[in-house]
């Protein structure tokens, strides 16, 4: 909830510095620096990896039969943002940052990853429409929290001593993130932007509830999502 909170709060006032530069940036006449936006996305999507195990890979879970019963795939929403300089009105140069949530088991049980790096696409202009191609470059984390159905889990015997059955870990990687997308202009400040994309996370795993399980490659689970939000700012070269 904090992450989100920073995130919107973040997100609220690169939109109004985007604002802010349409006059500092109309006054000059400049033919390689043609613009500045910013906003807001919500995203929902579907992602799946080749087995259960490499779902929970990190969450200590030991006994591979009964890893083999769990999700290896589900729904995902979130929400994020980015702000972009627009160079020779071909271009968008800039950041972004998200985060998204994949529901597992309605246990509480969930893949949340944050991530955020350097964008850069190519667009071009279709009177009010600008479809666009291109990526995003830069690292985040995988936390991974498993709680087990109370009718689920290890057996255990009764004694004085305290079990628990969940865990929990977080993953660092890096990513490269292709995308296609689409922007409408809604007035002459504000458009509405529509983009699907499907990352490709890269990370190893090295803790201490995993150190038979250390491994790197391309992690799991992974996806496509749809983004949809408004983009505020300098959208068109004057």
């Amino acid at each position: 909830m904090k992450q989100r909170l920073l995130i919107v709060c973040t997100l609220l006032f690169l939109c109004l510095c985007a604002w802010g530069q349409e006059e500092h940036t109309s006054t000059r006449s400049n033919t390689i620096l043609t613009g500045f936006s910013g906003g807001m996305m919500l995203h929902g999507g579907y992602l799946f990896a080749d087995s259960p195990d490499k779902v929970f890979s990190n969450t200590g879970l030991g006994n591979l039969d009964y890893v083999k019963g769990l999700p290896k795939d589900g729904f995902c929403y979130g929400l994020g943002g980015a702000l972009r300089a627009h160079l020779v009105n071909h271009i968008h140069l800039g950041a972004e940052g998200f985060v998204s949530t994949m529901p597992l088991m309605r246990t509480g049980s969930n893949v949340r990853t944050g991530w955020g790096g350097i964008l850069c696409d190519a667009y071009f202009q279709l009177g009010k429409v600008r479809p666009l191609l291109g990526f995003t470059i830069g690292g985040g984390t995988m936390k991974r929290l498993y709680v087990p159905k109370q009718d689920e889990g290890v057996d255990y015997a009764e004694t004085d001593s305290t079990y628990y059955n969940a865990s929990y870990t977080k993953t660092p990687f890096f990513f490269i993130d292709p995308y296609v997308g689409l922007e409408a202009n809604l007035t002459s400040h504000m458009a509405l932007i529509i983009r699907i994309d499907y990352m490709l996370p890269f990370g190893r795993t090295d803790s201490q509830l995993t150190d038979d399980k250390k491994w790197k490659g391309f992690m799991e689970p992974s996806g496509v999502r749809l983004y949809i939000g408004l983009m505020f700012g300098k959208l068109n070269k004057n």
